[in-house]
């Protein structure tokens, strides 16, 4: 029985794809329909997800578009997989970042300061511009198609996350894990608080190297700073024990200049003695190693810089900036004759706030630490022993390099936007930890602790504190340990290795997360850092806008290798762009040919069938293995390839002259047909989840509640793998391709019929039998009378013979073969003058570096090739 051609749902599926109109309506089916939401007392197998939570004060960039886009393909498969697969949103309160947004905005429309306002009534400023502004990143992931569980979304600030946040502190008080100390820690004078070690980025920063001369005549000694500044703190000089130019002056004493001060020459083996001039001012209240020195040596800390950096010491120089005391003391010194010798620019590294990028200033400072030794070891237990693995595998090297190094953690800021410290002061000295459940001291003199945690300190409570910790909550049973957590290396310290720390410490050992999966930073097409400066940027809502979610989506996961940058580009997002489109139109072609999905396949299938449905089989295999590995760059071309090629570019040409002649044989291809698009849409939608849902229920045919969403995931079946098949169809091509080329070669125009003759040897395997398919893709009409071959071509022991008499300008067509052949030659100059540049292979990401080698072997291989079609017109027109 013949199928009807013009569908219903053809004519229902525009002739253009708009994304904008099909990604609204079918997110707000999605959610509508509850598609997103889990049921932790199901009996179906788990698979959950906690998303990196976005600070509030956030906007969708590209690095969480390509996060997002990986965490949503995993969540999506596994739920057509039929999991209880659970995607859980949220939001971070961003303590600085929030603060600063506040204080700024306060300024500017109250010309106040938080401490014009007080406490209590800034932090309820912050929730105020929390609940106006805040969580505007939360519609770009709905706009991005994240199936997030919305029902669940949590706020690293919300009731039970405090609950948490408190909870954890008391115990890890209670088992000695939470100290405070006075030490060195990282301060940021602009945002006025401690910052962990992590917080600081480093830079190379043009400066000064100043030797001064501390003392006179023999005893005199000079020592090399790239600090000058710091010198009125100085309280000893530190030189190394086997230096033999010191050993005379070590337990001797200088002056320090403008103090009055006598300090002592001290050796240590933290000295250098090729820095400089091998001695070292020792500052123990404004430099990390100067104050481990300070501790061997029992020497005092004066501290000179105030939290503002400004100099606080009497004399000269108090109440001037850091910066402006530094050049002020060199002068002064100079004056005095002091200065032996001056380097500038000296460049070093220097830290930095990573919020504001001011220069940090390390500071003696009382604060809130945690012990990490046991943790630390505890989170490379996980790794080492198997629990916990790693994606890719060369990533351990820097995970165990954290862990196995790390110093105790700085805990408090001195914010009031974020959690506070539960630790009580008593009137006479007492400190009291107080856990969430409990009532705080009451009575005069009692104070809470001004500080606030660290905003990561509540981060590395999200897998569990979001399924309701210390609760034991259905969701925590169900959920825990959560499956995968997707990331960027980046973040691989400040993130997870904390979560790692704190999940198996509050959960007995058990990991939070069983697989590890880290991606690199988005780059332009170049392999370039993106900045504003550079003015590569790319903007993912704009090309949403411009492309669709699915062309942005697709353009990022075909981007990730393992572990590598992924480079991006606008030409590869209009490459998706159109890959949509031609999903698009073969589904409507299909449509409109009477493709179905109803019933069985049949069991008489043609050749073409059967290679179709083999190339369909191999592929959901190889999807599977890829999803599996974590490989989407390799999954999504394997997808595009499959659609693009053997669908639209081999299987529906070579469909046509069936569905056109009717009968038994059009019905079985449109019912193959109907299955391939069926089972490449289900493929494609954890990817590209808009366009496949629109398409799949055209094809399907509408319903209540339904979506490809939680259509069934496809499995290989290995009973439709037909090796004869793709070897016959692979012939078939190969003869087309060359065929073409010829003609392309030739000048021939598309639609025009070229007089052929093809001889099959014996042993053909049945190619012979796709003789008319041949004839019908190649434009070749029959070798008639007066056939006189003018070329012959020879591919896979078939002879094509072709009589082109009449068909060909020679001169045009030798002056376009010429024209191309300068351009390729022009192309392969360029990408080998690449190649050979060692400074760009050595900054290029690999994924780049190969597509250019690509270019280079295509042009290589046109070169040939129009070398030999210019050869061919040699003696002719």
């Amino acid at each position: 029985m013949t199928v009807t051609p013009q569908t219903a749902a053809a004519t229902e599926l525009p002739a253009q794809y708009q994304p904008g109109e099909v990604e609204t309506r079918r997110y707000e089916r999605w959610a509508a329909d509850g598609l997103f939401g889990v049921d932790p007392a199901s009996d179906r197998p788990a698979y959950s997800i906690v998303i990196p939570p976005p600070n509030v004060t956030g906007s969708l960039h590209m690095g969480h578009a390509l996060d997002h886009t990986m965490q949503d393909a995993l969540i999506r498969r596994r739920r057509m997989q039929g999991y209880e697969a659970l995607w859980m949103p949220g939001m971070d309160h961003a303590g600085i970042a929030t603060q600063n947004v506040v204080e700024r905005q306060l300024a500017e429309q109250d010309g106040k300061s938080r401490h014009d306002l007080g406490r209590d009534a800034f932090v309820r400023r912050v929730w105020q511009w929390k609940d106006e502004y805040g969580g505007r990143i939360l519609g770009q992931m709905r706009r991005l198609g994240d199936s997030v569980d919305w029902s669940r979304e949590r706020f690293t600030m919300d009731a039970g996350l405090s609950s948490a946040v408190g909870t954890i502190f008391k115990r890890l008080y209670d088992d000695g894990l939470i100290y405070r100390a006075e030490r060195i820690i990282n301060w940021c004078p602009r945002c006025l608080t401690a910052l962990s070690d992590i917080e600081v980025e480093h830079s190379d920063d043009e400066g000064e190297l100043v030797s001064i001369r501390y003392g006179e005549g023999d005893s005199a000694i000079v020592v090399a700073t790239t600090r000058a500044e710091t010198m009125l703190g100085d309280t000893a000089v530190a030189v190394h024990p086997e230096d033999a130019r010191y050993a005379h002056l070590v337990g001797t004493e200088v002056e320090l200049p403008f103090t009055g001060r006598r300090i002592p020459v001290v050796p240590d083996a933290h000295v250098d003695p090729s820095f400089g001039t091998g001695a070292v001012k020792v500052t123990p209240a404004h430099d990390p190693n100067d104050f481990e020195i300070g501790q061997r040596h029992d020497l005092p800390s004066i501290t000179v810089l105030d939290e503002h950096g400004v100099i606080t010491a009497h004399g000269p120089f108090e109440g001037l900036d850091r910066f402006e005391a530094r050049p002020a003391i060199v002068a002064a010194l100079r004056e005095q004759g002091r200065i032996v010798a001056e380097k500038r620019p000296y460049v070093h590294a220097v830290g930095h706030c990573s919020r504001c990028n001011t220069t940090v200033e390390p500071r003696l400072s009382k604060q809130w630490f945690v012990k990490v030794e046991p943790l630390a070891k505890a989170a490379g237990d996980a790794v080492r022993d198997g629990r916990v693995a790693i994606h890719p595998p060369e990533q351990e090297k820097r995970y165990f390099a954290w862990v196995d190094n790390m110093h105790d953690w700085c805990i408090s800021r001195q914010l009031w936007w974020g959690h506070r410290i539960p630790i009580w002061y008593g009137p006479a000295g007492e400190m009291v930890c107080v856990g969430p459940d409990e009532e705080p001291p009451s009575g005069e003199g009692w104070t809470q602790d001004a500080d606030v945690l660290d905003t990561w300190f509540s981060s590395a409570l999200w897998p569990f504190s979001t399924l309701g910790w210390p609760e034991r909550t259905p969701e925590l049973a169900k959920f825990y340990p959560t499956s995968v957590l997707v990331t960027g290396y980046d973040i691989l310290f400040f993130w997870v290795v904390r979560m790692m720390m704190f999940g198996l410490y509050a959960m007995a050992g058990r990991q939070p997360f069983d697989q590890v999966v880290l991606h690199g930073l988005v780059r332009d097409q170049f392999g370039k850092k993106m900045s504003k400066s550079r003015g590569n940027v790319v903007d993912p809502l704009e090309w949403m806008d411009r492309f669709g979610a699915d062309a942005t989506r697709f353009t990022l996961a075909r981007g990730v290798n393992p572990g590598a940058d992924v480079a991006v580009s606008e030409e590869w997002a209009q490459g998706s762009r159109n890959f949509c489109n031609k999903l698009w139109n073969a589904t409507r072609f299909a449509l409109l040919n009477g493709a179905t999905v109803a019933g069985p396949l049949p069991t008489e299938l043609s050749t073409v069938d059967r290679w179709v449905l083999s190339r369909l089989h191999a592929t959901v295999a190889e999807v599977d293995r890829l999803f599996e590995e974590y490989e989407f760059a390799k999954l999504c071309d394997t997808l595009y390839h499959f659609a693009w090629d053997d669908v639209c570019d081999w299987y529906l040409e070579l469909s046509k002259p069936v569905l056109a002649a009717g009968g038994p044989a059009a019905d079985a291809t449109r019912r193959v047909l109907g299955e391939v698009l069926d089972v490449l849409l289900r493929l494609l939608h954890p990817v590209m989840p808009f366009v496949t849902d629109e398409l799949w229920e055209a094809l399907t045919g509408p319903g209540a509640g339904r979506s490809v969403m939680v259509a069934e995931w496809p499995t290989p079946d290995d009973a439709r793998r037909d090796a004869a098949a793709e070897n016959r169809i692979a012939v078939l091509q190969r003869i087309v391709t060359e065929v073409r080329r010829f003609r392309s070669d030739q000048g021939l125009k598309p639609g025009q019929k070229v007089a052929a003759r093809l001889v099959f040897p014996a042993d053909d395997a049945g190619v012979a039998a796709h003789e008319p398919l041949i004839r019908s893709l190649a434009r070749l009409a029959d070798a008639g009378d007066g056939f006189e071959p003018t070329a012959s071509l020879t591919v896979a022991d078939v002879e094509v013979a072709l009589d082109t008499r009449g068909s060909i300008d020679v001169a045009a067509e030798r002056a376009r073969l010429e024209k191309d052949l300068t351009a390729a030659r022009k192309e392969r100059d360029g990408c080998a003058a690449k190649l050979g540049n060692e400074a760009f292979l050595a900054k290029a990401p690999e994924p780049v570096v190969g597509k250019i080698r690509g270019r280079l072997a295509a042009a290589e291989a046109d070169i040939a090739r129009l070398t030999d079609a210019l050869e061919g017109l040699t003696g002719r027109g």
